[in-house]
């Protein structure tokens, strides 16, 4: 009798122990660039981009002319003034670099914390849709090769790039809802 329950509690464990797991995995590259949220800030600093450099071919113009016109009466100054047109237009042209410079590691620094912030959402709605879907593992694919191998049926980097969308595209809405409504109360 001892053997028999014995053999049933392991049978019984054994079983347990087999419970169907539920895994799949994303594609982590694939779904951060179809991202929505990422295509818009993209767009959005490649737009801040061009401004800068429209506005930096622009001062540039203006200094090339500034010096131009410094080389054409270079001529007809003295050695003093000069000598001190040319410190002063190298100063400008100093301050020009560092600014120039500084605007750009300043807009680097901007769409890296927004990148981070891409990610981040990513992340947490990868692990609320597995655990909304029944998921006991969710595994991330990557360059890195954390999976070098998945059946394709286990692939959901599809589904969680159109749910990831659906509910950036809901909260877009709802932003652009919240803006209509402000403004007409404003009126």
């Amino acid at each position: 009798m001892k053997k028999i329950i014995l053999s049933l509690t392991v049978l019984v464990a054994l079983a347990s122990c087999q419970e169907q797991q539920k895994i799949a995995f994303v594609d982590n590259g694939k779904v951060i660039n179809d991202y929505q949220m990422k295509i818009d800030i993209e767009d959005k600093f490649k737009q801040k981009d061009e401004v800068f450099k429209l506005r930096m071919d622009s001062i540039g113009k203006a200094f090339q002319a500034e010096a131009q016109a410094f080389q054409a009466k270079e001529q007809s100054l003295s050695a003093k003034a000069r000598q001190e047109m040319y410190q002063s237009l190298t100063q400008k042209q100093q301050g020009l670099q560092q600014q120039f410079q500084y605007e750009q590691q300043q807009m680097q620094q901007l769409f890296s914390v927004e990148m981070d912030s891409v990610i981040s959402k990513v992340n947490t709605f990868v692990n609320d849709y597995g655990k909304k879907n029944g998921y006991t593992y969710i595994l991330g694919k990557n360059e890195a090769g954390s999976v070098m191998f998945g059946k394709e049926e286990n692939d959901i980097s599809e589904a969680v790039t159109k749910a990831i969308n659906a509910a950036y595209g809901e909260k877009e809405t709802k932003t652009e809802d919240k803006s209509e409504v402000e403004a007409t109360t404003e009126k």
